[in-house]
């Protein structure tokens, strides 16, 4: 298990990814009454989208007090929101639910903002000079 020396932008990025997914835990699961009325999308979806967002804001949080941490936990939560840009995908064009168009630009925004989070955590993993097979 190779352990990875935390880049200062890995270290930022998992900060920013954890903080931004608390405030949209805090959005989603407070505010899933109000949001499912306002973007057609199913108050539960949104509940528990918004309460999963808690345990990995924390987790994210944890990986980035630490000095290093190894490579494939950093790979495992680029690929983690990568998930999470396929699901949003799939939840705003998969026919399962009827998002208005508020609901697809809603769906739209986060799934960028994770893109976004992917990429710099995917460069500051580069930088903290973890070798690519």
């Amino acid at each position: 298990m190779s352990l990875v020396t935390l880049s200062p932008l890995l270290r930022r990025a998992l900060q920013a990814d954890a903080l931004i997914s608390a405030v949209a835990g805090v959005v989603m699961s407070l505010g899933s009454s109000l949001l499912s009325d306002v973007l057609h999308l199913p108050q539960t979806l949104l509940l528990a989208a918004g309460l999963a967002l808690f345990p990995w804001a924390a987790c994210l949080l944890w990986m980035a007090s630490k000095p290093a941490v190894p490579g494939a936990a950093v790979w495992t939560v680029i690929a983690l929101n990568a998930v999470w840009i396929v699901d949003s995908a799939w939840v705003s064009m998969g026919g399962s639910y009827e998002p208005n168009l508020l609901g697809h630009a809603f769906i739209a925004a986060q799934a960028l903002v994770v893109l976004v989070l992917a990429e710099l955590e995917f460069m500051g993993l580069r930088r903290s000079g973890l070798q690519m097979a």
